[in-house]
């Protein structure tokens, strides 16, 4: 068989895979060089395709670009989510309840050292307790940037739970956030003792108040001494005695470290304001 000689121009190409092994079959007439021309110029096609596409992805990408860049500043920082942070929510107040009797009979007597203190506490901030409110005398303020509310239940001091109650109830009080104070025939006289939670210990005031709260006991407590009856005295007659002019002075010293200890609990917290109170000493100590 004779050899053929291919021209230049086809011996030059450069076939696709697989077209090659269909030129040079045997079982085919030479003819088959056409559709592999087809083929190729196929291909040309789909390069030219992918160019067009390109092309046109290009002008897209650059067509938004200018739309973007002809866009006021304003509107593309409107469109942006604001970062402008959240407005923290309200902080509830403190509820400070003061336990006693109501009544000019029971004024200055011992078992009516938590009105007292809660006096002057409202004297030193210049908070009005004239208020008649959740059947207690009712005041509102501020100490520093915390609100407070303060109560004096006139309920006499076996019912002092009903106007906590109602207080914490309806202002949704946190319990953390509500410190009572009272008297205490266990601790010496004008000492005073913060504790950020704890049973009633025998006080009818704060027996009434856990029930009222639902058992539950973690609320902050600032205790008064008052001291125990001396000899053979009678308990209830002992807390019913008014205080004699020594006693009253130590106990005008007792309440000048409660506003501060008070003070020191809203403002930094439980921890620092028990240190401060629990090693405090008192004015007969100091003396």
């Amino acid at each position: 068989m004779k050899s053929v000689a291919f021209p230049a121009k086809i011996a030059n190409l450069s076939f696709p895979s697989g077209c090659s092994s269909l030129f040079f079959s045997p079982a085919l007439p030479y003819s088959i060089s056409s559709p592999c021309r087809k083929l190729t110029k196929g291909t040309r096609g789909v390069g030219g395709l992918m160019s067009q596409c390109l092309s046109s992805s290009s002008q897209s990408l650059s067509s938004l670009s200018n739309s973007f860049s002809s866009q006021p500043e304003s509107e593309l920082l409107q469109a942006l989510p604001s970062s402008k942070p959240k407005s923290p929510p309200p902080q509830l107040p403190w509820l400070i309840v003061g336990l006693g009797n109501p009544g000019k009979k029971y004024q200055g007597t011992r078992h009516n050292v938590g009105f007292e203190m809660v006096d002057a506490l409202a004297n030193a901030e210049g908070i009005s307790m004239n208020t008649v409110n959740f059947k207690a005398l009712f005041g509102k303020g501020v100490i520093g940037n915390i609100p407070i509310m303060m109560a004096k239940p006139q309920t006499f001091m076996n019912l002092s739970g009903e106007s906590v109650g109602q207080i914490v109830s309806f202002y949704k009080i946190p319990l953390k956030q509500v410190l009572v104070v009272y008297d205490d025939l266990d601790l010496p006289f004008g000492k005073l003792r913060l504790l950020p939670k704890g049973g009633h210990g025998g006080h009818n005031g704060m027996r009434s108040i856990i029930d009222r709260l639902k058992g539950s006991r973690d609320f902050p407590r600032l205790r008064i001494g008052i001291g125990r009856p001396p000899g053979k005295m009678d308990t209830a007659n002992f807390v019913l005695r008014q205080f004699n002019r020594q006693e009253q002075e130590e106990l005008d010293y007792t309440f000048q470290t409660g506003i501060e200890a008070i003070r020191i609990l809203l403002l930094e917290g439980i921890n620092k304001s028990a240190t401060f109170v629990n090693t405090r000493k008192s004015m007969e100590q100091l003396s």
